[in-house]
């Protein structure tokens, strides 16, 4: 549930996983409670603790239960389609045909371990052609085209400032690791994983036939520039500025600030005629503009050959896999390889998503998950309206523009209206590495497509198999996939208070991403622009900084902290979240209803609910990357965190004063 309010359109997967319940008379029971702890000290722990404790994280994965790890067992779902699909006659041209073909050519190893690197050579040959600045930028805009975005990104979509428009965006990129900070830590775990992705890169260089000590040389080489370049890298906490990463500019200002870029050049390479562009990051820009005058042409050429190889390894024979899933072991702590189905399965979803999307709403999708769906989402904005207006910190003209923005939502369940078309990627059974560039290369025209016309608001940026939801600020829409509307999410079997627990709560959090710390500065129609008081967005700053303050005291492993900075506009929608579900909630009969099921009121199953929706259990490693690189808090602070500020879970479940969770009622933080 992440809002896409910078200058990448990373989604915020929010997943789900399978709870332990069962069906009794079309209705869900509840069971799994460890009875022996204390609700009121871990909350969490109460809810999911004796499958915690039994629970085995499959060797291939880096974690299990629900937030994107049900991703797993919908791969499965997608790969019994693919395995069918790909095994039947279809029509030439027809999605069977694609997404089969797709499949299929990616599942057969042995020709492609028989190609070796040969479908990367043209690829290097064409970075050893390199001999100025001038032909280096022509070969990473080719790339960038390709798919592989070296050391400049670009990508088209709305301006902040013009929401209905699509213009040209550039963002920081150029480096390997996970985030700036991990070239710059010295710690033990850091450092360690420093040395696997140099040892990577040499690796890779190894087997395209450099000899040992040349390709530990390469390796230095490129790490020296990602370095260089990390350097001059917003933070993850700096990229939520959302006016900071606003920086529209004249190509000719950029021109002559810049000038080793050749903008001119550069645009017109890409397929981008344009007079502005906003550069999210302008000292990145800077900072490339000066290292292509100091950098060495055959450095730079030594780079690009690295970011080839990475981009492309797991397109190649068994022995580039290999060796990227060596790194990425020592950086999430998966103990051995996905299967090459699943492997593939996501390969068919990243490069034809829409088109396998088809096959999986029709077999799967039932059409009444969407309009009950509906009928909650009314129900929670209804419940949001009210707190609105309950608000005792906002005044009446502030207030009447946040609900003018609230009624103007535009909201999208399950898929879209109208399928994207692949017509364009080549696809050939026995082509995998040229497949996969087709696919990228489509993607590329299909963005570059939107740059100087009207933002289509009928576009979806996730396939409807993903389990996630996402609030998109610049089209001031919510979106819940048809992924996401299973159990233990929503369940048309389900009582009221687990579903209002479950996708009540999501639909809560995505509500409230158009009111968090980056949401908030975008007015109803997805323009970035001051429309609240001052006096009001002062007292909303101070609110928003209660959350940051209390996140950072919760540790995760051993001494590690949540980075509430980082985490604050999640972190707020989490809290609000479960507030304006539980009002929905009370305006159904259930809410209002004081029988018990399976031992528990309604109120008791609807926190059980908001609980089962964030079971998670994750490796150690991904955990400590998972905290310095992702703006969601850990799975059990997403739980307790929001519950510990909630008075309605105190009265629920006799929380008092000794409880581990337990906040005084006037230090309970409440933003909406």
């Amino acid at each position: 549930m992440k809002s896409l309010a910078l200058f990448s359109l990373t989604l915020l997967t929010i997943g789900a996983c399978k709870q332990k319940t069962e069906s009794t008379e079309q209705r869900v029971v509840i069971t799994g409670i460890d009875s022996t702890k204390k609700p009121g000290d871990d909350f969490f722990t109460y809810a999911n603790g004796i499958w915690y404790d039994t629970i085995k994280i499959p060797d291939s994965q880096t974690g299990v239960g629900s937030y994107s790890f049900l991703n797993y067992p919908q791969r499965l779902r997608l790969q019994g389609i693919l395995d069918s699909v790909s095994a039947s006659k279809n029509t030439a041209g027809s999605i069977g045909q694609q997404v089969g073909d797709f499949y299929a050519s990616g599942m057969d190893t042995n020709t492609i371990n028989k190609r070796g690197f040969e479908p990367i050579k043209p690829i290097l040959a064409r970075i050893d052609e390199i001999s100025d600045v001038s032909s280096l930028l022509k070969l990473v805009v080719e790339e960038q085209k390709a798919g592989n975005s070296t050391i400049v990104g670009f990508y088209v979509g709305p301006d902040d400032k013009q929401s209905t428009v699509n213009i040209g965006q550039f963002f920081q990129t150029g480096i390997g690791l996970p985030e700036r900070d991990y070239y710059f830590k010295g710690d033990s775990a850091t450092i360690k994983i420093q040395k696997a992705y140099q040892n990577y890169l040499a690796k890779l260089f190894e087997l395209t036939g450099t000899d040992v000590t040349s390709a530990q040389k390469n390796a230095t080489i490129s790490y020296s520039i990602e370095k260089q370049l990390a350097s001059a890298h917003r933070t993850n906490v700096e990229l939520r500025d959302v006016k900071a990463n606003y920086n529209k500019l004249a190509v000719s200002i950029l021109s002559k600030k810049q000038p080793a870029m050749n903008w001119t050049g550069l645009l017109a390479n890409l397929g981008a005629k344009v007079d502005s562009v906003n550069v999210g990051q302008p000292a990145y820009y800077d900072k490339l503009n000066a290292m292509l005058k100091s950098v060495p042409v055959a450095d730079w050429k030594v780079y690009l050959k690295a970011h080839a190889l990475t981009n492309y390894s797991n397109f190649l024979s068994q022995e580039f896999v290999n060796a990227s899933f060596a790194y990425s072991k020592i950086l999430t702590g998966q103990a051995v390889k996905q299967t090459r189905a699943e492997e593939m399965t996501r390969a068919v979803d990243q490069s034809l998503g829409e088109a396998l999307a088809q096959l999986y709403v029709k077999k799967y999708f039932p059409e009444s998950a969407k309009k009950r769906m509906a009928v909650l989402v009314d129900n929670l904005k209804k419940a949001f309206e009210a707190r609105i207006d309950r608000l005792d910190w906002m005044s009446d003209s502030t207030k009447a523009k946040a609900k003018d923005k609230l009624y103007a939502f535009t909201q999208k369940i399950g898929y879209p209206d109208k399928w994207r078309d692949y017509s364009k990627v080549t696809v050939k059974r026995d082509t995998y590495f040229e497949n996969r560039l087709s696919a990228n290369k489509n993607d590329y025209l299909y963005n570059l497509n939107r740059l100087g016309k009207p933002v289509d608001r009928n576009e979806w940026y996730t396939t409807p198999p993903t389990v996630t939801a996402y609030n998109n600020p610049p089209l001031n829409e919510i979106v819940f996939p048809a992924g996401i509307l299973q159990p233990p999410y929503f369940d048309v079997n389900a009582d009221d208070a687990l579903n209002y627990g479950g996708i009540g709560m999501v639909i809560g959090h995505e509500i409230t991403h158009s009111f968090d710390d980056q949401g908030a500065q975008y007015d109803k129609v997805g323009n970035v622009t001051d429309w609240w008081t001052k006096a009001d967005y002062a007292k909303f700053k101070a609110k928003t900084q209660q959350v940051i303050d209390q996140y950072n005291a919760f540790t995760v492993l051993d001494s590690v902290h949540i980075k509430g900075a980082l985490t604050v506009g999640e972190n707020t929608a989490d809290i609000a979240g479960v507030a304006i579900a539980y009002d929905a909630f009370k305006l159904t009969e259930q809410g209002k209803d004081t029988t018990k099921l399976d031992g528990f009121t309604s109120d008791q199953r609807f926190f059980i609910s908001i609980a089962r929706i964030w079971r998670v259990k994750t490796r150690d490693q991904y955990m400590a990357m998972y905290v310095n690189t992702n703006p969601h808090s850990p799975a059990k602070w997403r739980v307790n965190g929001p519950l510990m500020n909630f008075t309605p879970f105190y009265k629920a479940f006799n929380v008092q004063p000794g409880d581990k969770m337990y906040k005084p009622e006037k230090d309970r933080i409440v933003v909406w």
